[in-house]
């Protein structure tokens, strides 16, 4: 148990690295939204996921309402329950219900890739040694951005607020450059995005996340739907899906 648990923190150890650079950023715009040090680091304590706080601040900062928060951070994690389903297939017979349970916690896209690479079977403690180093690098690089939020000149502390959209470009980049569906999702999202902003200006800011998310990805299900027997993105005659 000791042998996996060293591993999981050793293989969790770039993955923390990674947060730390990025949770930086989200630390300095979670206090320029008006969020304290302390709120900052337990939302991130309690959280674990990087898109999902970042809406999360902006509905708080613009006063949205809690059915907002709900539907929004359901919109935008879903996914990882998807993620979820697919490492259970991997997990081995120590995990029961109240292993899968915490560690569900922990999943996120880094987790998962990590945790879905290695070979033969995941115990509970291998898990459990990736996703709390992992979380320390989170919690504590929010931790150093809000800090630097107060200290530094507010010039720098807004120039630094965007590290953690420049993660977001990060990973849609590679693979639009891949796909012509992830491509044309990216990009619907975007201009709904500045349409709502711009012209249905009642729209509040929860809405606006939850609305492009799910027009991007109807259109993109349409048009560019799974093939069972091919990875090609070239859309079917009909666009049935």
């Amino acid at each position: 148990m000791r042998k996996h648990f060293f591993k999981g923190m050793k293989d969790g150890i770039p993955t923390a690295l990674g947060y730390l650079s990025v949770s930086f950023g989200f630390g300095i715009l979670a206090v320029n939204l008006g969020l304290t040090i302390a709120q900052s680091v337990v939302m991130s304590a309690t959280n674990l996921t990087s898109a999902g706080q970042v809406a999360g601040v902006g509905i708080i900062a613009a006063g949205g309402t809690l059915i907002e928060m709900i539907l929004t951070q359901f919109v935008l994690n879903v996914r990882y329950s998807l993620m979820g389903l697919s490492l259970s297939q991997k997990l081995d017979s120590k995990f029961n219900t109240f292993h899968r349970m915490v560690i569900s916690f922990g999943i996120t896209d880094e987790n998962f890739a990590v945790a879905y690479s290695q070979k033969g079977d995941i115990t509970p403690a291998y898990m459990y040694g990736m996703i709390l180093v992992s979380m320390v690098g989170w919690v504590f690089g929010t931790l150093l951005g809000a800090v630097a939020g107060h200290i530094l000149p507010s010039a720098l502390t807004a120039a630094m607020g965007i590290l953690v959209y420049g993660m977001f470009l990060a990973i849609i980049i590679p693979p639009s450059r891949k796909s012509r569906g992830i491509l044309m999702a990216v990009v619907i999202g975007a201009l709904c995005s500045i349409l709502i902003k711009y012209v249905f200006t009642f729209i509040s800011s929860g809405f606006s996340v939850i609305i492009s998310a799910v027009i991007s990805a109807a259109v993109c299900a349409l048009l560019f739907p799974m093939n069972d027997d091919s990875e090609s993105d070239t859309p079917k005659e009909g666009g049935d899906a």
